[in-house]
């Protein structure tokens, strides 16, 4: 059973998404909040394994609520709520550790699909989404000529994980590195569940936010 909580000021948006996932066999709400701060709160108390997180609320907004749970909390996912797909705080959220974002009018299957990814310890972003929302967010992103943080970062890899590395950041997916490295796919995704270990990562999301941040990616590369 996947325990979810929603975080949202509207009411009447929560209980669309608690009709949606009540309906769902495998989805159980546990709680809602109106606000990031009692948002926080019980997600301590429930320790739900998915956290549906808005962004603009009264008091405590979403991105620091995201912080504060993912540091206290990192067995519980956050999936943010946008109104927008590249709205000026989906990466800040990307950042504070959130597993990705959903759209609020996202169809009743997306929205399904988005939690049980994310409950299985996956992002909801394709590395091609991943990659634009990035590009459109390079301003927020330290200038190129970091190579003391690349090296030290790479250094933690194999020459194998640092190629496959390279590729994940730069938005490609397992079966197009599989493809271009001339390896099965099972074996790019040890590759990534290594690197992400050994990187101490939630996922391929916050792989590719770190590569930009060290500057191994710049953008436009």
């Amino acid at each position: 059973m996947i325990r979810v909580l929603l975080v949202d000021d509207q009411s009447l948006l929560r209980m669309g998404f608690r009709l949606i996932l009540e309906a769902e066999p495998d989805i159980e709400v546990v709680g809602e909040a109106g606000d990031g701060a009692a948002g926080v709160g019980m997600t301590s108390a429930l320790h739900p394994d998915v956290v549906l997180m808005d962004v603009r609320m009264p008091g405590m907004d979403g991105i620091a609520a995201t912080r504060l749970i993912t540091a206290a909390e990192p067995a519980t996912k956050i999936l943010i709520l946008t109104t927008f797909d590249l709205d000026e705080y989906v990466f800040a959220g990307l950042k504070a550790g959130a597993s990705g974002f959903l759209l609020k009018d996202a169809p009743p299957a997306e929205l399904l699909t988005a939690i049980r990814t994310v409950a299985g310890g996956d992002a909801v972003l394709a590395p091609t989404a991943t990659r634009r929302l990035i590009d459109q967010f390079a301003p927020l992103l330290p200038g190129p000529g970091r190579q003391h943080e690349r090296d030290i970062l790479l250094s933690k890899l194999t020459d194998r994980e640092q190629t496959v590395f390279v590729q994940l950041a730069a938005g490609r997916s397992n079966r197009e590195i599989a493809d271009d490295l001339h390896l099965s796919e099972g074996t790019v995704k040890v590759h990534v569940g290594r690197i992400l270990a050994k990187l101490d990562l939630r996922d391929r999301v916050q792989a590719v936010v770190l590569a930009y941040e060290s500057g191994l990616i710049t953008p436009g590369s």
